[in-house]
């Protein structure tokens, strides 16, 4: 206490709890100091752990109310203003200019305007084609286009001639420019076939020499001709987008005739962000056969199709639609009746995953001119005594899925369903015998055109990828399931087609390719005949199902400079002996030895 009361004397707090608190502070570190010197040596001692230790967290909470606070200068911006005195610094850095890496670049390989193909293989295959392309001074351009394709026949088992012939010359004169574009179109087109697909039925019962006599009296040549005269008009900054004109005469060697004249001008233009498109349709064909197919009095058709397309689209983001309608009048100029037509024209798409990913759906229609030149092209042996309609092509709904598995993987697949009026069907003509004038298409060879309404449930996928820029594949495959109303059959149309396509570089120099396309089942019928040794004979109608096929073709090549290259190319390397319509088989293993050659004038 005597220690205590001396150091108070000599501290200088005037507050007495102050001095309170020194005071005990030095108690306790006397204390501590007296017990440290008094007990140095600790010893030992037993501790028994009754209960082991379990430790706890204690229970949090989140305060949930939000703070008031009671400052109102805390709430309080003050508006503080910056001047800026800006004057110029005088530099002498001069940055130094930069250097592009090194890029290894390959050799582009020269393009030329114009090529020469020639080719020839077995069963008498020959194969040309000649392109020319030249500038002119004032900017205009001319093209011509020569190819010829032929045939010597000789199909397997085949009792009449089977060679054929496609030669065609096209001639083109146009101007490009930035807001104009338009060019004039002037072709030619010969064809040569046979109807060589005779029931062998009809010769095989005979004996050898009627049998002689019957096939020589048949003459089953049939030739084509077209000449097509067109062009194509395009304004950039103009309403009037886009007009294609074309005129075809289409004639046979049996005094066919086909006029057919067709118009087609688009308008566009943007209104209130919107875009507004409409197609005109102008759609003339009149044509006539000399006779029908039992020799009847000669047959007169002619339609004029007016139409227009109105629609306007509008883009949202990653959706995007179409809205748009068809407005067609037909009118019968030879017989049939006028007819007033209205179609939906509905489209819309869908980024689900950017591009990786595209969801589509629509619903579209049409009104489809047939005519003579295109039943012709489409199966070559058809006869010269159709009836020519158009097809009312009421609605096609269809939804799919579209996109990227990958940066070089594309993929598609849809389903539709599509109704058609009218539907335009190939179907094996019967043996005529009214055939008094010894026509070589009325031996039951050559092939009709019925017409129906037919309902079409389809699906369609597709696979396409780009391995590298040296390797390209491709699949694709469309199965079809039909409802006639009155037919039998869908007669001819495949439920399944399948192709596939690969190409690829093997070097610089040679690169190769493999395509192959599966067709499956068709329905047609067959007339056999019951009693031919009377006149006229009788014959039984029968529904006969034409076999599946695929065809296996290749080709390479090898580029000896940038313009001369050689190449091989192998069709139906499978020996396929199958027929693509009834009896008409196709020709066996082919093959096709050429060069191609380019060159600049």
């Amino acid at each position: 206490m005597n220690f205590i009361k001396n150091i108070s004397q000599f501290t200088t707090f005037e507050s007495p709890l102050s001095i309170r608190l020194l005071s005990i502070c030095l108690i306790l570190g006397t204390q501590i100091t007296f017990a440290q010197k008094k007990d140095g040596d600790i010893g030992t001692e037993v501790v028994n752990v009754v209960k082991p230790y379990t430790p706890t967290i204690s229970d949090a909470f989140k305060v949930k109310e939000t703070p008031s606070l009671e400052d109102d200068d805390t709430s309080k911006k003050e508006n503080i203003l910056y001047n800026i005195f800006s004057f110029p610094v005088a530099s002498t850095f001069t940055p130094s200019k930069g250097k592009a890496a090194g890029v290894d670049k390959e050799k582009q390989e020269k393009l030329f305007s114009n090529y020469a193909t020639l080719a020839a293989g077995n069963y008498g295959n020959i194969n040309a084609e000649l392109f020319v392309t030249q500038t002119l001074e004032s900017g205009d351009y001319v093209g011509a286009m020569l190819r010829h394709l032929s045939s010597q026949g000789g199909i397997k088992d085949v009792e009449l001639d089977d060679n054929f012939s496609n030669t065609g010359l096209d001639l083109t004169y146009g101007s490009r420019s930035k807001n104009l574009s338009w060019n004039a179109d002037l072709g030619y087109q010969r064809q040569l076939y046979n109807w060589y697909g005779l029931n062998p039925i009809l010769y095989e019962s005979l004996i050898p020499a009627d049998k002689d006599v019957f096939l020589n009296s048949i003459n089953p040549k049939q030739t084509y001709q077209n000449i097509s005269l067109g062009g194509r008009l395009t304004l950039g900054e103009s309403v009037f987008k886009e007009a294609t004109i074309k005129f075809n005469r289409f004639s046979d060697a049996f005094s066919s005739g086909e006029n057919r004249l067709v118009a087609k001008p688009s308008l566009a233009f943007d209104f209130m962000d919107e875009k507004i498109k409409a197609d005109f349709v102008f759609d003339y064909v009149n044509g006539k056969f000399s006779k029908d197919y039992f020799n009847g009095p000669e047959i007169k058709y002619g339609f004029t199709n007016v139409g227009v397309k109105p629609s306007f689209q509008i883009n949202k983001e990653d959706l995007s639609v179409n809205f748009g309608a068809g407005f067609f009048y037909s009118m019968a100029t030879e017989s049939g009746k006028n007819k007033f037509f209205i179609y939906p024209n509905i489209t819309a798409s869908y980024k689900v995953v950017g591009d990786l990913m595209i969801a589509y759906a629509g619903a579209e229609g049409g009104l489809k001119q047939n005519s003579y030149q295109e039943f012709a092209q489409e199966n070559f042996f058809v006869s010269p005594t159709l009836a020519i309609a158009p097809t009312d092509q009421r609605y096609d709904i269809y939804v799919g899925l579209k996109g990227k598995l990958a940066n070089t993987i594309g993929y598609n697949i849809r389903g539709s369903y599509m109704n058609e009026g009218s539907k335009a069907l190939f179907l094996r003509n019967t043996f005529s015998y009214y055939n008094t004038n010894k026509e070589g298409y009325a031996n039951g060879n050559s092939f009709d055109v019925v017409y129906d309404d037919v309902k079409t449930v389809s699906f369609f996928g597709e696979l396409k990828a780009d391995f590298s820029k040296n390797v390209s594949f491709g699949i694709s495959g469309t199965f079809s399931s039909y409802t006639t109303d009155t037919q039998a059959e869908a007669w001819n149309l495949p439920s399944l087609k399948i192709s596939s396509n690969l190409d690829f570089n093997i070097t610089s120099k040679w690169y190769a390719g493999l395509n192959v396309f599966f067709v499956g089942e068709r329905k047609d019928i067959t007339f056999v005949p019951t009693a031919l040794a009377i006149f006229p004979p009788t014959f039984a109608t029968e529904t006969t199902t034409l076999d599946s096929y695929f065809d296996l073709n290749a080709h390479v090549g090898f580029k000896y400079s940038d313009r001369l290259t050689f190449f091989l190319k192998g069709n139906n390397l499978a020996n396929q002996n199958y027929q693509k319509w009834v009896n008409y088989p196709v020709q066996g293993v082919q093959g096709l030895v050429g060069a191609n050659y380019k060159f600049d004038f």
